[in-house]
Order: structure tokens, then C-alpha cells, then sequence
């Protein structure tokens, strides 16, 4: 930083007397003129957010690219980080390529989201590690899927849910094999609990919940009704044991 002005000075010249017309002995020994820009010390270079830094991205990018590689969403929810995020768009997505990592900024659902970047021609070394749900998170973005689906197409903007409701669907695809009652309602409260981090849902108050578009990117129409019909098949085949069961224990 400090060689750009060093390089701007012309080179150190006598400076004549005007009254004389030439240099005196004392100009002529004197130091060459110093730089208009002095040097700075990389610690104190203003430019720096840390010593060593040889990052070029401005502070408030930066952070925006953190959020995206640590959370599974960003949402334009967050107005400041959403403004930022599409501003700089393309750089946030160079950094990411570099990574192997795909950007998907959905505008109409208003969410941010990375990908990894898959090849069958050549070896991506994968940074992201898949974190799948577990039966009942299953079970209960399956519901929360589905009141969505309902409630946009009634022209519900936001649609919201309460515990209750949450708790006495998924109780009735669950078994015995799952535990107590008290045991499932602790997993269904975990359940809700992860998607509240993920940002899938959002507790406005206790135990009721906005729930967002992301929900629509976590489980897409097609996986729906996937998971749907094995829920269909799963309560056939539950009904069809109780019925065997009450047939052997009738007299």
C-alpha cells in the first residue's frame, strides 16, 4: 500500500532559490522529498478485519456468505442479509463454485439455498454432509407439507399451526414400536424443534407456528405424494394386524 505513492513522486530534484536562480550547498545535500502516501504496516492496514487477512470481500458480504455455508436456508425474511445477497450475487456464487457448491436463490419463495455439486464426469470432493430426517421428522414435515398446501390455496399467505394439531396427526401414524405416548410427544417436540432451526418453521408464540416456503423446497410436490402413499400403505397394513389380532383373541 505504501509503494502506490512512493510510485506516483516524481524523482527528488534540487529546488532552486528564485531570487538566486540555483540550489544552494544545503538544498543540494538535502533529503530527497518524502512520499505523499507513507508506508503502512499490514497490521494497521484499515483495510484488514484481521491480522493476515488477504480476503477481498467487503465485511457484510463476507458474513452473508457464512450464513449461506452454515445454515440450510436464508431467507428474505432478513431484509438487510436478502438485500445484500442479491447485490452481490454473482461474487457470493464465485466463492461458492470454488467450493463445489451451487447456489439456488428462489425469488418467488423468497429463500437462498446451497447445493452440492455432483458430476458423474470427473471427482467433486463433497463438502456438504446429507443430514436426513428421522421417522417422525418425516412425519411431521409431511403434515406441515400438507396445511401449507391447503392453506396457500385457500389464499393464506402465512399459514400457521398449532402443536396440538401437529402432535395428533403424527400420534396416529406412530406404534407401539415407537414407545410411550409421553416418548413420541418428545420426539415430535424435537422434530419441531429442528425445523424451528432450520427455518422451516417459525414459533411466534409458545407452540404455535408460522410455517414457511421453505417447507415447499424441503419436501417438493413429488416427494409428497411419494411419502403419502407410504403413509397410506403403512395405516393399511396397521389396520389390517389389528384386525388379525382381534380375530385371533375373539372367541
Amino acid at each position: 500500500m505504501g509503494n502506490a505513492g512512493a510510485d506516483a513522486v516524481e524523482p527528488a530534484v534540487s529546488i532552486r532559490d528564485e531570487g538566486r536562480g540555483q540550489a544552494t550547498a544545503e538544498e543540494a545535500d538535502a533529503e530527497p522529498d518524502a512520499p505523499f502516501i507513507a508506508p503502512v504496516a499490514m497490521e494497521d492496514d484499515p483495510d484488514e478485519i484481521f491480522p493476515g487477512d488477504r480476503g477481498t470481500l467487503d465485511p457484510e458480504v463476507r458474513r452473508v456468505l457464512v450464513h449461506v455455508l452454515q445454515r440450510r436456508f436464508l431467507s428474505a425474511d432478513n431484509r438487510a442479509e436478502w438485500a445484500v445477497l442479491l447485490e452481490h450475487q454473482q461474487l457470493i456464487e464465485s466463492r461458492m463454485h470454488d467450493l463445489y457448491l451451487r447456489l439456488v436463490v428462489d425469488l418467488g419463495r423468497g429463500v437462498a439455498y446451497k447445493q452440492q455439486v455432483r458430476s458423474d464426469e470427473f471427482e467433486v470432493p463433497i463438502l456438504l454432509k446429507d443430514a436426513p430426517y428421522n421417522r417422525t421428522e418425516t412425519l411431521v414435515l409431511v403434515h406441515l407439507r400438507t396445511v401449507f398446501q391447503r392453506e396457500s390455496a385457500a389464499g393464506e399467505p402465512a399459514p400457521r399451526i398449532d402443536i396440538e394439531d401437529v402432535e395428533q396427526t403424527v400420534l396416529s401414524y406412530l406404534t407401539d414400536a415407537d414407545g410411550s405416548t409421553a416418548r413420541q410427544q418428545k420426539a415430535i417436540r424435537a422434530a419441531l424443534d429442528r425445523l424451528d432451526r432450520e427455518g422451516v418453521i417459525d414459533e411466534e408464540t409458545l407452540g404455535r407456528y408460522r410455517i414457511s416456503p421453505l417447507v415447499e423446497v424441503v419436501l417438493s410436490a413429488e416427494k409428497l405424494a411419494e411419502l403419502r402413499a407410504w403413509l397410506r400403505e403403512q395405516a393399511a397394513q396397521q389396520a389390517a394386524h389389528a384386525e388379525k389380532a382381534q380375530k385371533e383373541t375373539t372367541p
